[in-house]
């Protein structure tokens, strides 16, 4: 029997054939992007029908801004710290009651309540104050998520001073809503990222995994994507980080970090300077994120392993250098 063999015209037709496959499917991958929620969105998806999405995208963000944006002074969140009566929507609902659970878990650790203190040392919309003792005893009276109920798409107040900000999680809910509205299209190739947030299925355009970096959490690393401490390939997941390397203020010589711990009522200290978490929603990957920086490093690495639905790539400093933990999965997704 003869050996089988291919026609160099053959050959020919079927690279010929292979080319053009991969041409057409490149061509089908389209970029949007825009602004939401006070930052930026980008987002890749492949459509065979050439469907753009920016117009439908940019009105669903724009709805969800009206719901949970804290630079919008007509939102919904905006006027319940107001104290006005308004309804919630079920964006607010959603966002509110996943926070009451991350209350619970992290035992007041994860606390959107805790905006007065935020105000209280600058990184917040008000002046900052002159910080002492007193003054974050007295804001903690009105600080915490059980002092709040949501009773007949009303949020009720036991203090009319306690004002919420979901800022360490609806970033990671509105990544959520948009991938979900993808996926009501028929998309199954997709990468959302909003504000440095992201969740991604399927391929990229080359057929590969989706290759994400993570930014060295170095001080004045302001631009997202310049310096990498590393690449990570994944798909059907989520992913959000939080770190201290760029919302921070020195004062007489002392580092004061944007993350604040509402059981005390100041910025944390520890070495711990960027958390990144992998989760199957963007939701809970934002708001592990947030609890990792509160706790730091040790506590995070113990949440690790109660929690094996979530993949972490913590970075930290020790001895004056930078050093690295990830989560075996994560570890498995790291590009050389």
């Amino acid at each position: 029997m003869k050996p089988f063999t291919l026609h160099p015209f053959t050959l020919f037709t079927l690279y010929l054939f292979t080319l053009v496959s991969c041409n057409t499917v490149e061509k089908q991958y389209k970029v949007i992007d825009g602004f939401a929620l006070g930052t930026t969105y980008r987002i890749i998806y492949r459509d065979a029908e050439g469907r753009d999405f920016q117009p439908a995208v940019d009105s669903l963000l724009t709805v969800f801004n009206r719901s949970l944006s804290i630079y919008d002074t007509t939102s919904i969140i905006s006027r319940v710290n107001r104290n006005e009566a308004v309804e919630v929507d079920d964006y607010f609902m959603e966002v509110f009651h996943r926070s009451q659970e991350m209350y619970t878990i992290s035992e007041g650790v994860f606390d959107i309540s805790a905006a007065p203190l935020f105000d209280a040392w600058g990184f917040g919309f008000k002046h900052k104050e002159k910080v002492t003792p007193g003054i974050i005893d007295s804001l903690k009276t009105f600080v915490g998520m059980d002092k709040l109920t949501l009773d007949n798409r009303q949020i009720i107040k036991s203090d009319p001073r306690i004002s919420v900000s979901t800022n360490a999680i609806a970033k990671g809910y509105s990544v959520d809503v948009t991938a979900k509205w993808l996926e009501t299209q028929g998309i199954t190739n997709y990468l959302v990222e909003i504000g440095g947030e992201i969740r991604c299925a399927g391929k990229n355009k080359k057929g590969d995994l989706w290759s994400v970096g993570i930014d060295r959490p170095e001080d004045g690393n302001m631009i997202a994507g310049e310096t990498l401490e590393a690449v990570v390939q994944f798909t059907g997941r989520a992913m959000a980080t939080s770190g201290n390397y760029r919302k921070f203020y020195v004062e007489n010589g002392k580092k004061y970090a944007h993350t604040i711990d509402p059981r005390t009522g100041y910025p944390v200290n520890h070495n711990l300077l960027s958390a990144t978490v992998y989760a199957a929603d963007c939701m809970t990957a934002d708001a592990y994120a947030t609890m990792f920086m509160v706790v730091g490093l040790e506590q995070a690495k113990v949440l690790l392993t109660e929690h094996l639905e979530l993949g972490a790539y913590l970075i930290y400093e020790e001895a004056g250098q930078m050093k690295s933990y990830a989560t075996p999965d994560v570890q498995a997704m790291l590009r050389p």
